[in-house]
């Protein structure tokens, strides 16, 4: 998989230690079998478009056959407990985004894998943000996050968000109805709620941006606040929530994994072939159709930044009180 070219380039970079040898021969045992990139959801979307990418990519400079395996199933936990139990030979990835590895771990009660424990964390690809949008349950005057949140103290019946039970958005919506003191009741939903939005059945949802954007200033939908560290690309004229007042930041990232043991020498060959595509101009181009952006780590970096994220969620998860099982 690896050829004698990688190893010397990334020796010369200061990626491969002295014993390079071992490297070498793990590599024999290796080059011959195909990369496989496994995710768990369905064909398209972003988690896909940028497996695909990195598939077209790695062919050039990693391995000599790549394959994207889709494996839906359990939102994504399918997919982990096969690259889990595989071998840790970087033949086997899994390209996933944030919710199996720093949320579920809090929302169920038994997971058959410990992302900490289980996995080798290799590359950050890309990261994004959510937005906050109201409906046409709420008055056309209603333009900003503290006008929208007056709205609902003067209107508590219809104080309701929509978005899928345990994910990102629904943890989102919760610290923001604590922040600001209304009771803001959570609509479970399997999708998106944007066609309930436009018939008012549910006052505001919570998306990915790059969904959000499709129909923005629209006459019944209109994007508050999004929860980025700083304002969007393509909604530039959206406030985010710390500029609104609350002291809310999500940033769902995506990243590459390989099963625990992984040899360093092997992830640091991984993790500078992966840099190379997210770098890429036409990479960055396709994220930036889904209001995303690349970003890219050392896997010291990436394991520290998983760790913040665990620990950051937790306690949300656990004063929102739900259980996903």
């Amino acid at each position: 998989m690896l050829t004698r070219r990688h190893v010397l380039v990334a020796s010369t970079a200061g990626f491969v230690s002295a014993s390079s040898d071992i490297v070498l021969e793990a590599i024999a045992q290796t080059e011959s079998k195909p990369l496989h990139i496994i995710l768990g959801f369905p064909a398209g979307g972003m988690t896909d478009v940028a497996a695909r990418l990195l598939a077209e990519r790695l062919t050039l400079s990693y391995a000599t056959t790549v394959i994207v395996e889709n494996k839906p199933g359990a939102s994504g936990r399918l997919a982990l407990e096969n690259v889990k139990n595989s071998t840790p030979d970087g033949s086997v990835l899994l390209i996933t985004p944030e919710g199996p590895i720093v949320v579920f771990p809090h929302s169920f009660r038994k997971l058959t894998y410990d992302p900490l424990r289980d996995l080798t964390p290799v590359a950050p690809v890309a990261k994004s943000m959510l937005a906050f949008i109201i409906g046409s349950a709420v008055p056309q005057n209603v333009r900003s996050l503290s006008e929208f949140m007056e709205w609902c103290k003067a209107n508590p019946s219809h104080a309701t968000f929509g978005a899928v039970a345990g994910s990102g958005p629904h943890f989102v919506g919760f610290m923001l109805a604590r922040a600001a003191g209304v009771p803001i009741v959570h609509v479970p939903y399997k999708g998106s709620a944007v066609q309930d939005l436009l018939g008012g059945h549910v006052s505001a949802g919570i998306s990915l941006v790059g969904d959000a954007a499709t129909f923005d200033n629209t006459r019944q939908l209109r994007i508050l606040a999004v929860t980025g560290l700083q304002r969007s690309r393509i909604l530039p004229d959206v406030a985010t929530f710390l500029e609104s007042g609350y002291d809310i930041v999500a940033e769902p990232w995506i990243g590459i994994f390989a099963p625990a043991r992984l040899a360093p020498e092997i992830l640091r060959l991984l993790n500078a072939a992966i840099g190379e595509v997210v770098t890429s101009p036409k990479m960055v181009e396709q994220l930036a159709k889904y209001g995303a952006e690349p970003t890219f780590k050392t896997p010291e970096e990436f394991a520290a930044m998983i760790r913040a994220d665990f620990e950051r969620w937790g306690p949300v998860v656990r004063a929102s009180g739900f259980l996903a099982d």
